[in-house]
């Protein structure tokens, strides 16, 4: 059995927090942030939306305002390389380790190997994208290509993860608020069969390019790439069209395929979570706007320092900017077994 990660002494919870624009990630650093995330704007990063993301020199800066305030930069590589063609993801992890990013996130093996290789002095984080659940595969990673902190996938209970984390050293990093993915992160090609963009390889999910919302007979209609994936009442809240989240009619009754429309939130399980051996807690959101990240980050600044002293944690001040304006805890607390 190995030694629990460093978070299991005591130490506080790192906040990791989304940037999808050099704005969003001052904002990041204004509300309290520790490290920031982001990735190029190019299709090696898992958020490859039209008007996101940064060249290499947004990065140069950014990297300067985040240091300047004691806050680190994660890079996010991890999509997965195309077969023939690991050009663009060799000089992403190449350009991100020499402009100085604290670390790189990968999720392909053979990329994680590059960058040990070539970058032995930059951390290395493994992304939520290699849907790492167990200790066999985690520390391989850690053993093999010097990984310190895996991103766990958002299909284990807090149980599970104390139990995961009591066999393994390195940092363990887990997703606690903002859009939710139904399947295990990197295994989902649901999209891709409507629009032909593969999140895992083009790094969009429902690329907004194939996004349109229509009129249908007083409803507001939502399609992606032709297909109609929901119908909203006047007054409800719209939802972003994704196949896993769509409201599809069969027989007469409309339902949803997977689960309704909702934003993880996790923050009335803090201390729980740091009790498990958690190193680190990532709110999720580099599509949204500087507003969301600066509401969600301040929210969960105050709540991780008050879990820390021993204080309440408040929960209830971010339904606001939750999807559809509901919130669940997904299979953390799987509540539904």
């Amino acid at each position: 059995m190995s030694a629990p990660p460093a978070s299991a002494a005591g130490k506080p919870l790192e906040l990791v927090c989304p940037a999808g624009t050099p704005a969003a990630l001052k904002a990041a650093v204004a509300a309290g942030a520790d490290s920031v995330y982001l990735g190029f704007r190019d299709e090696t990063n898992a958020r490859n939306f039209p008007g996101l993301n940064f060249s290499r020199d947004e990065l140069a800066e950014s990297l300067r305002v985040a240091h300047g305030e004691g806050v680190k930069v994660l890079v996010a590589v991890n999509t997965f390389p195309e077969a023939g063609n690991p050009d663009p993801w060799h000089r992403a992890v190449d350009d991100a380790a020499g402009m100085g990013a604290d670390a790189l996130i990968v999720a392909d093996i053979g990329l994680a190997a590059y960058a040990a290789r070539n970058h032995p002095e930059t951390r290395r984080h493994l992304s939520v994208q290699a849907a790492a659940s167990n200790p066999q595969a985690i520390r391989f990673y850690a053993e093999e290509l010097g990984v310190k902190r895996v991103v766990l996938p958002r299909v284990l209970t807090i149980a599970e993860i104390a139990a995961l984390n009591a066999r393994i050293s390195v940092e363990t990093e887990v997703f606690v608020f903002g859009g939710l993915c139904v399947m295990a992160e990197g295994r989902c090609s649901l999209s891709s069969y409507v629009t032909g963009v593969s999140p895992n390889k083009d790094g969009a999910c429902s690329p907004a390019s194939h996004v349109r919302y229509e009129d249908a007979g007083g409803r507001l209609a939502s399609r992606l790439a032709g297909s109609m994936i929901n119908a909203f009442e006047p007054g409800e809240p719209a939802a972003y069209p994704t196949l896993c989240k769509g409201r599809f009619r069969h027989r007469g009754i409309a339902s949803y395929l997977f689960e309704e429309p909702s934003s993880l939130s996790l923050v009335h399980l803090i201390p729980e979570l740091q009790a498990a051996g958690v190193t680190a807690l990532k709110i999720e959101g580099r599509q949204r706007g500087r507003a969301y990240v600066s509401q969600a980050v301040a929210a969960f600044r105050r709540a991780v320092d008050a879990a820390a002293e021993g204080r309440a944690v408040q929960v209830d001040e971010l339904v606001g900017i939750s999807e559809g304006q509901r919130d669940t805890t997904g299979a953390y607390q799987r509540g539904w077994k």
